[in-house]
């Protein structure tokens, strides 16, 4: 099924609500269901569109996978998908980096598909790979691209801003998020998880500023 087949028509215009619809509607089956368990069929129906109108936004069920991947990423993300301006303080911008993260890899959903992943990533490494790619490859690269873009201004001074961001997001997940991953530890509250940000950041910024 080709998009140039769809009600939409070839070169019309895309309905930007129905793109969110469905992108919200993968995100809930494909952590309920698993990817195996959700066709496009389903994911349209819990859309309320067409099958049509979801092949027209999105090829194929790998591309709508990993755009709803991407999606989640921004929502919880927005300063990391955006351009910081130069004067924006570096302080406050790590520190909503390191909470929205911390929210992100931390919630029902994303530990959901985390462990779907876990569970089949031996019998199909693609899709493990695509949801890697997706997720936490973009947040990756974008965090390297703010530290480089950090380190230029001269706010602070490394040596691999690749190897900073790895730290920084692995600072963030901390233990906390593999006890969730294995179910023996409740998730933390607000004030627990603000703590915790403003630690990583602290630490952060003592090992990198000029």
């Amino acid at each position: 099924m080709s998009p140039s087949n769809s009600s939409n028509g070839p070169g019309r215009p895309k309905d930007p609500a129905k793109r969110k619809a469905i992108l919200e509607a993968a995100k809930e089956l494909f952590v309920r269901h698993g990817y195996d368990g959700s066709s496009m069929e389903a994911i349209a129906s819990e859309a309320g569109v067409s099958k049509l109108t979801v092949y027209s936004h999105f090829t194929d069920k790998e591309t709508l996978f990993a755009e709803a991947v991407q999606a989640k990423c921004a929502e919880n993300l927005p300063e990391l998908f955006a351009e910081p301006s130069a004067d924006a303080p570096l302080e406050s911008l790590l520190l909503n980096l390191a909470r929205g993260f911390n929210q992100l890899i931390n919630s029902p959903e994303a530990i959901a598909l985390s462990r779907l992943m876990i569970a089949q990533g031996g019998q199909n490494p693609h899709l493990s790979q695509l949801f890697f790619d997706a997720g936490p490859q973009r947040v990756l690269d974008q965090m390297e691209r703010l530290l480089e873009q950090a380190r230029q201004q001269g706010k602070l001074a490394m040596d691999s801003p690749r190897r900073a961001a790895e730290h920084f997001l692995m600072l963030v997940q901390g233990c906390v998020h593999f006890r969730l991953m294995i179910g023996c530890v409740v998730p933390p509250t607000e004030e627990e998880s603000e703590a915790h940000a403003r630690e990583v950041v602290a630490l952060f910024l003592k090992a990198f500023r000029p």
